[in-house]
């Protein structure tokens, strides 16, 4: 194909240019004719709309915008669907933050009580896109950014038969960490990755097939600015970042509860600032304010999983992806988040020889917490979420999860129907 459509689900994101951006870089290798933009909220849809036809002109990126609150038309035809949606918004994920910290347990977006949460709203409305594309493009791939990516990917490989790309941009960023420590092409550098998103470890580093040294690694260590470093020597892996609210958890709960404003409640900030410079009909280039929001590298992995299908360019890259034997100590239907060969025929898992002692239990443990969250939120089963908290081993007391459940529940009523089907 040499024509293709690309949907972008949830296009009203401060993140859609960056997608832009990278079509540009690549337009010879991803000859993108239509983008299709999509979202529920009309005023941003129209201020993206508006934005991305200014900075695809800058680009030099000549492509045809539609924009739709109509997903199913979205879908219609396109080889890629990027689901990049966030339930509630980012109002939501305040709650999520504050309201564990009531409670005396971490609460944060992805991880914990408060990813918990946003995996209960969004993972039915996922399910539902997951449909559409079964139903409107049944070859096209998800792309998905959607935040908890990796149980998301779980329960649209589990309750759908659409293809999905589960993604987040940690899993490349040991290769940056290694490459700017020692001074060499991030290209060059391969590691062996185990665990799930927001919970895993890089090791066995290697930079043009030879093996890092010991000094080397050290060097390394102290780019993971928020887990000690001592740590992470005497650990010999390169930890996810997030790894921070397991290894350091009363410190980080500490921090939240000293803090003025949640995280969230900044990027609602920085979110409004951010679309007050979209919305000027003189501007082409991405807000300075974009670069404190955080979550950059999406356009670089989303796009190099899109080149690697389209063309049947054999590329290896950390995906979500069913397990299927690659890591011996989860099930084959668990996703993992692990290192893969991704061409035109798909997206497959290398194997995983050796699993470190010292973290396979805390990584079991997760997903424990994880298989637990994906049924509660597609059955609505208050007993599945209040066992999934007892799962996490950063909530864990029952004492603690049950009130803590009944409170966050309540505050998520409106995007929660499957919990409350018996209310009138």
């Amino acid at each position: 194909m040499t024509d293709l459509k690309i949907a972008i689900i949830g296009a009203g994101s401060p993140y859609t240019p960056e997608l832009i951006e990278g079509l540009a870089r690549f337009k010879d290798e991803l000859p993108v004719r239509e983008i299709a933009l999509m979202d529920v909220d009309e005023r941003r849809l129209e201020i993206m709309l508006g934005f991305c036809r200014r900075f695809a002109e800058h680009l030099g990126l000549k492509v045809v915008f539609k924009a739709t609150t109509d997903r199913r038309e979205a879908i219609l035809g396109a080889e890629f669907i990027n689901a990049q949606i966030r339930v509630g918004g980012n109002a939501a994920r305040v709650l999520d933050e504050k309201i564990p910290l009531k409670y005396g347990v971490i609460g944060q977006e992805t991880t914990g009580a408060g990813g918990f949460m946003k995996a209960l709203r969004t993972i039915p409305v996922m399910l539902d896109i997951a449909r559409d594309v079964e139903n409107y493009s049944s070859d096209a791939w998800i792309i998905n950014y959607t935040n908890p990516t990796g149980l998301v990917a779980e329960a649209v490989s589990k309750y759908t038969g659409a293809k999905i790309a589960g993604l987040c941009a940690g899993g490349m960023r040991p290769r940056l960490r290694v490459a700017k420590a020692l001074g060499v092409d991030p290209e060059k550098v391969r590691y062996d990755y185990i665990g799930l998103n927001h919970m895993n470890f890089a090791f066995n580093f290697t930079v043009d097939g030879r093996p890092l040294t010991q000094e080397e690694f050290d060097r390394a260590a102290g780019a993971v600015e928020t887990v000690d470093a001592e740590l992470v020597r005497k650990l010999k892996l390169m930890p996810s970042s997030y790894m921070q609210y397991y290894f350091h958890t009363s410190r980080k709960l500490k921090d939240f509860q000293q803090s003025r404003h949640t995280r969230g409640e900044q990027v609602l900030m920085l979110e409004k600032e951010i679309f007050e410079a979209y919305s000027d009909p003189q501007r082409h280039t991405k807000p300075e304010a974009l670069e404190k929001r955080g979550g950059g590298g999406y356009s670089e992995v989303a796009l190099g999983v899109m080149r690697a299908i389209h063309n049947d360019e054999d590329k290896w890259m950390v995906v979500n992806v069913p397990n299927k034997g690659a890591l011996k100590i989860l099930p084959d239907d668990a996703v993992i988040e692990t290192g893969c060969l991704i061409n035109r025929s798909g997206i497959k898992p290398l194997a995983i020889g050796e699993v470190p002692p010292a973290v396979w239990g805390l990584i079991c443990a997760v997903k424990n917490y994880e298989q637990l969250a994906v049924e509660a939120a597609v059955k609505g089963d208050k007993d599945l979420a209040l066992f999934a908290l007892m799962a996490h081993p950063l909530v864990r007391d029952y004492d603690i999860a049950k009130p803590l459940l009944e409170e966050l529940l309540e505050a998520n009523k409106k995007y929660l129907p499957q919990f409350f089907k018996n209310d009138a």
